[in-house]
């Protein structure tokens, strides 16, 4: 049994990380400021060896006692949550990685980086594997979040080559399933709560620009196994199945039964046209790849959104 810090514990990812984490037998802590996570989404977990910590990370991190492991889950992650907290992400990437790793050089504990497909950018390679450095904006509205990530990534490996920590750093791909919140501008919780609110659902551009959709088990499933059996380059954990923004909405449309339209807004300012990850690297040292597929993901995602709306 390990005892595992995780930041961002009370966000959608970070929490069915915790739950896998627990599952598995270890003692998990969990840090959130709750800025974008929820309670509720760790409500399950009260009974269990866990522990929360409501915690600003970009402060100064301190938790008693040995830790084995750090996962630094923290940040915002949707749209919606880093242009509306722009200088916030800025800092959790910088300020909060810092003392993320710092607090596992105190421990002498693997840490562990949530980093993100975006540091991708608008990608000119396709697909994207670990080894393409990206085609950012860097003062672009989108930039505060891939700009937070990429530096975050430069720190990890800059802790790793001159302290020799044993870091691992994931790139994750767009993930979706239960505890997604309903408002966050993510594609996929848009168009199922459009939906099942009988709102149009609303497509930017033409529709066309791919996207690549990984349900949450598989996600958490290759987290851990990089967390256990990786190395420190980054790694890809994402669906290499590619689909258009399009072709989701039209499957919503079907599953969900809904009579609503689908209209077309302006694409947003460097809004990635394309990016699907190659998971060569996941599949050759972890033996990952995912097992759901986006129909059964997406009607998984359906019923949990039935319930959240009432």
């Amino acid at each position: 049994m390990a005892r595992i810090v995780v930041t961002g514990a009370a966000g959608f990812i970070g929490s069915h990380l915790c739950e896998a984490l627990l599952d598995r037998g270890d003692s998990v802590v969990g840090i959130d400021n709750l800025r974008t996570g929820a309670m509720a989404n760790l409500a399950h977990l009260r009974d269990r060896d866990f522990e929360f910590i409501r915690h600003d990370v970009t402060r100064y991190i301190d938790v008693e006692g040995h830790v084995d492991f750090i996962l630094h889950f923290a940040s915002p992650a949707s749209p919606v949550d880093y242009l509306e907290h722009p200088i916030a992400t800025l800092k959790v990437g910088a300020l909060g990685t810092h003392n993320a790793l710092g607090l596992a050089k105190a421990k002498g504990a693997r840490f562990f980086l949530a980093s993100t497909s975006e540091v991708y950018g608008d990608p000119l390679v396709h697909p994207q594997p670990e080894s393409y450095w990206g085609n950012v904006n860097t003062i672009g509205p989108r930039g505060v979040y891939d700009e937070a990530k990429r530096f975050a990534e430069a720190l990890t490996m800059a802790y790793h080559r001159y302290h020799g920590l044993d870091t691992r750093i994931v790139r994750i791909f767009n993930t979706y399933g239960p505890r997604m919140r309903p408002r966050d501008g993510r594609v996929v919780s848009n168009f199922i709560v459009q939906a099942l609110t009988g709102e149009p659902l609303t497509i930017y551009g033409d529709g066309n620009q791919t996207r690549s959709f990984c349900y949450v088990a598989d996600e958490v499933e290759g987290l851990y196994r990089l967390f256990m059996k990786g190395d420190s380059d980054p790694t890809n954990i994402g669906n290499p199945n590619e689909f258009t923004v399009r072709q989701l909405a039209d499957l919503v449309v079907e599953l969900t039964g809904t009579k609503s339209p689908i209209v077309s807004r302006p694409l947003p300012t460097d809004d990635p046209k394309v990016r699907k990850p190659d998971i060569t690297r996941a599949r050759t040292m972890l033996g990952w790849e995912p097992q759901v597929a986006l129909r059964d993901g997406v009607l998984r995602t359906i019923d949990y959104f039935r319930k959240v709306l009432g």
